[in-house]
């Protein structure tokens, strides 16, 4: 690709302005209305920096835009996983098949899925937050699953921004000066996992390589991919953030947008607005339009939505 476009949205040190970026290959610079997701149901256990709880008023959209409910939501880089828990609660869809590579959120993942949302619920519950029990939680390596499950919400909550990778700190002040408890919403956490537990049967979870489970569904026409990697298109001279933030943040791009253009049913990827992003959605016919959202410091961003149709986005 070639290094001219090897820029972000956010280079404006570059001399690269956000007006240019919004008007590359034929886009409008539109300002469409930014999501407030306090009005949105909160259905996942994790905090994630780049959540979707903002595109899922988009997400309900597009779904309920099929001329039919899809039989299965295919989710590839599942993490939180608030779109497709989203459309399984609202029956958007049949089912959902989740898919993570991250061995600790897979845990997680793991155990609620499998009956044992219940006493990872419990031990929420029962928790006592002190700097020295976070600690000494977060410096144990567990082999049991359940016992991960509780150490990846636990780090998730306990973290800056909810960051997971290696070298992430504690929180220090937290909300309100408040500190470590500050973050440990115990019987929000309990419900979740509880409700999340009366769906189980309607989700599939795969811990594994969310490329290769999308290949396997590709033929599928009643099947719909919502595809949100943790990984960010560009070389040295891009915005890296999956690079901190993600303990898995490698990903051939071109292959994913290929095999999403192949795709027999229908597709939304969102990805930061970067020129290399657009550029491989133009090489592989796939629509895209740049979307309004806050980020976790409330700052207004944009991202790209992107499919073979977006018609119902208008």
């Amino acid at each position: 690709m070639p290094s001219s476009i090897r820029r972000t949205l956010h280079s404006s040190s570059r001399g690269f302005r956000m007006r240019d970026q919004l008007t590359l290959f034929g886009v409008p610079d539109t300002e469409p209305t930014v999501v407030n997701v306090a009005s949105v149901p909160h259905r996942s256990p994790f905090r994630y920096p780049g959540g979707k709880t903002w595109l899922v008023p988009r997400a309900r959209q597009w779904l309920k835009s099929r001329p039919s409910r899809p039989a299965v939501l295919v989710e590839p880089f599942g993490g939180g996983a608030i779109i497709g828990l989203t459309a399984v609660f609202e029956e958007l869809v049949d089912r959902l098949l989740l898919v993570e590579l991250d061995e600790n959120v897979a845990a997680v993942w793991k155990t609620v899925l499998s009956g044992g949302a219940n006493a990872l619920a419990e031990r929420i519950l029962e928790f006592d937050v002190t700097h020295e029990n976070v600690k000494e939680v977060l410096g144990q390596r567990y082999e049991c699953i359940s016992d991960r499950a509780f150490q990846t919400i636990l780090r998730n909550r306990m973290q800056h921004g909810g960051i997971m990778a290696r070298g992430a700190s504690l929180i220090k002040n937290g909300e309100n000066g408040k500190g470590l408890r500050s973050r440990w919403y115990a019987s929000t956490l309990a419900r979740r996992l509880r409700d999340i537990d009366r769906i189980r049967d309607r989700i599939t979870f795969v811990a594994g390589d969310g490329l290769e489970v999308v290949r396997q569904h590709i033929g599928r026409t009643d099947a719909v991919f919502f595809i949100d990697p943790p990984y960010t298109v560009g070389g040295s001279s891009g915005k890296r953030a999956g690079t901190r933030l993600y303990a898995h943040f490698e990903l051939d791009h071109r292959e994913l947008f290929k095999l999403a253009s192949q795709a027999k049913g229908d597709v939304l990827l969102t990805y930061d607005d970067a020129p290399d992003v657009r550029q491989l959605a133009v090489e592989q016919s796939l629509t895209f339009k740049p979307i309004a959202m806050k980020n976790t410091h409330h700052a207004k961003m944009t991202e790209l939505l992107i499919g073979k149709n977006l018609a119902w986005l208008d």
